[in-house]
């Protein structure tokens, strides 16, 4: 291959478009997820890294036989101009530019389009095949991915094994989850389900994995009968001892490569699947074999969102760890900085997880930490690890968005930080969102809320003075598995979900003023039936912050908060104070002390 990057991409590029020629293809679509679908892909299945440069998480390509197109949303602007050829790639928008409308526009009729099924959900199928159809277009599924074919020094799979997650800890046995969530199967008149997310059927299996970088599953896929019965499809190398004594009976597992085969036996057979999740190739081959598909969403996303009283003691005992690891790391920057030793972004996303490293239940960080100085934290999901780490400057503000994977249970927190002097209006800014994100803790809703009416209680004080974000205010936290929990969010978009006790949201209002400095201050919050209402006229709940961490009341405008929010301010410093004060001492004592005292 090249040494030159660019020629490296343009060797590939003339591979992918030899494997058009031969299939008879006018243009091949790549896009960012693989065959599951997730938010975190392994190395071994990044192909749009693979055939553009480009490392962002999200994106798709798509290859013509005489040029190619990348998109990618505004997150990535800057980070795609860097990374991609403008001589062999256009640059376009993800979301103003629909990919197959740019098709439909880009090619004359009777072309054939090229895709790779098991990369897509059935439901962008039938929506892309639909609107190709209308251009006289039509969409081939490939075989073999092209990709695939030609990438020579493919990255390998991890081979590390499955880890059989405590019983105690889940606070159910795989038995009772497989049983109830079977029962759920045959409500919604289906035979089987199709359980397509890793997090799904390893919260069913209470097993976790190593496959996909801040995500601790194991890739495969599974099949859930109504009678609790359950197949994995998974690599049977990874197999631990002692794991069928650990899931019960009922259990089968078999080889992924034996998927295609199973699925294509099961003609009459009524197979529930979430066409917006499970991806297309699997339940084309189940349909195209005679089965009846049955649309619904994941069966388990629901119940695995409720934690129970076991999952969310877990939650809550790591993320105490947690917030004594984050203070240790806040009190170590403040000497830094008191010492006019300021690092760059990449070193203090390091020394963070440094002080994480020390609990020996710490796994990994559960995403790439967003270390922002300064105007780089303007850019809500900024990744120092795109370009060279800028250095903190003094007199500004770093934001710190990070989170970690516990053997107990999963954290995300961000924390706004003053370097030196902050202006007045960077302490307005921050004092707004503050004001919003305690008008979330504090909300008190009957049962059948949904997130999306309770956004409006983050946005409130930013809206009266003319602000706004641009991303959701909370999404939900899964334990020891994905930090982004579906199906529950909170949000401007539809979501008709209900906010049901046990649920973990995240509650991260922001502001971000371009080229300047960007705010976020983020705890996670558990949905709990309000004691205060107890025997009301309509079952009432509220949040309760799992998240204990001080905020930096350097950046507070107080003459901007009510009574009742400098109560609240106090309060909750109050609570972190005594929480995490016997586990500190010395220094650091000396610096939580500090941090939490009343204002």
């Amino acid at each position: 291959m090249p040494s030159n990057p660019s020629q490296a991409i343009a060797s590939r590029l003339d591979a992918i478009r030899g494997e058009l020629a031969n299939a008879n293809l006018d243009a091949f679509i790549i896009p960012r997820a693989d065959e599951y679908l997730g938010e975190y892909v392994p190395e071994h299945n990044e192909r749009l890294l693979w055939a553009t440069g480009f490392t962002g998480s999200a994106g798709m390509a798509i290859v013509l036989r005489d040029k190619a197109a990348i998109f990618t949303d505004g997150r990535y602007t800057v980070q795609v101009r860097l990374q991609v050829d403008a001589n062999l790639f256009s640059y376009e928008s993800l979301t103003d530019t629909p990919q197959i409308e740019w098709l439909c526009d880009t090619l004359p009729a009777h072309s054939r389009v090229g895709f790779d099924a098991r990369l897509h959900t059935l439901a962008w199928f039938e929506n892309a095949k639909a609107t190709l159809a209308k251009a006289h277009i039509e969409l081939v599924n490939v075989e073999q991915n092209p990709i695939d074919k030609h990438w020579q020094d493919r990255p390998a799979l991890s081979s590390a094994p499955i880890l059989l997650f405590s019983n105690d800890s889940a606070g159910k046995t795989s038995q009772q989850k497989r049983t109830e969530i079977g029962a759920l199967v045959k409500k919604a008149g289906a035979d089987v389900a199709l359980i397509a997310a890793p997090d799904s059927y390893c919260w069913l299996l209470n097993i976790r994995g190593n496959d996909v970088p801040r995500f601790p599953v194991v890739l495969g896929s599974a099949l859930l009968h109504a009678n609790g019965d359950m197949q994995l499809f998974t690599d049977l190398t990874k197999l631990p001892e002692g794991i069928e004594a650990h899931v019960g009976t009922g259990v089968s597992f078999k080889a992924e490569t034996s998927l295609a085969d199973t699925l294509a036996s099961l003609k009459g057979v009524k197979l529930l699947a979430d066409p917006n999740s499970a991806n297309a190739w699997s339940q084309n081959i189940a349909r195209e074999a005679g089965a009846l598909l049955i649309a619904g969403i994941d069966p388990v996303s629901l119940p695995k969102a409720q934690k129970n009283a076991a999952e969310l003691a877990g939650m809550r005992a790591c993320h105490i760890r947690d917030g004594v690891a984050v203070s240790r790391f806040l009190a170590w920057l403040d000497n830094e900085v008191a010492a006019k030793r300021l690092h760059d972004e990449a070193t203090l996303a390091d020394k963070l997880e440094s002080f994480r490293l020390e609990d020996p239940q710490y796994r990994e960080p559960s995403f790439d930490t967003i270390s922002a100085a300064g105007p780089n934290a303007a850019m809500c999901h900024y990744n120092h690890n795109n370009g060279t780490p800028a250095l903190m400057a003094m007199d500004s503000i770093y934001l710190v968005d990070s989170g970690a994977q516990y053997l107990d249970g999963t954290t995300d927190v961000t924390r706004t930080i003053a370097i030196g002097k902050v202006t007045d209006e960077q302490k307005k800014m921050v004092t707004l969102v503050l004001k919003g994100h305690i008008a979330l803790d504090q909300a008190r809703f009957p049962k059948g809320t949904t997130g999306q009416q309770l956004d409006a209680f983050a946005r409130q004080y930013l809206w009266q003075h003319g602000f706004d974000y641009d991303h959701g205010t909370g999404h939900g936290v899964g334990h020891f598995l994905s930090v982004h929990e579906g199906p529950q969010r909170i949000g401007k978009n539809i979501n008709a979900v209900q906010l049901l006790p046990g649920m973990v949201l995240s509650n991260e209002p922001g502001y971000y003023r371009a080229d300047c400095f960007g705010i976020r201050l983020e705890n996670l919050v558990v949905v709990q039936p309000c004691e205060a209402l107890k025997g009301a006229e309509r079952e009432i709940y509220e949040f309760d912050a799992l998240t204990l961490i001080p905020m930096d009341s350097r950046l507070i405008d107080k003459t901007l908060l009510t009574q009742e929010e400098v109560t609240w301010f106090n309060a909750y410093h109050q609570k972190v104070f005594n929480t995490l004060s016997p586990l500190m001492s010395g220094d650091e004592l000396a610096w939580l002390t500090q941090a939490t005292r009343a204002i």
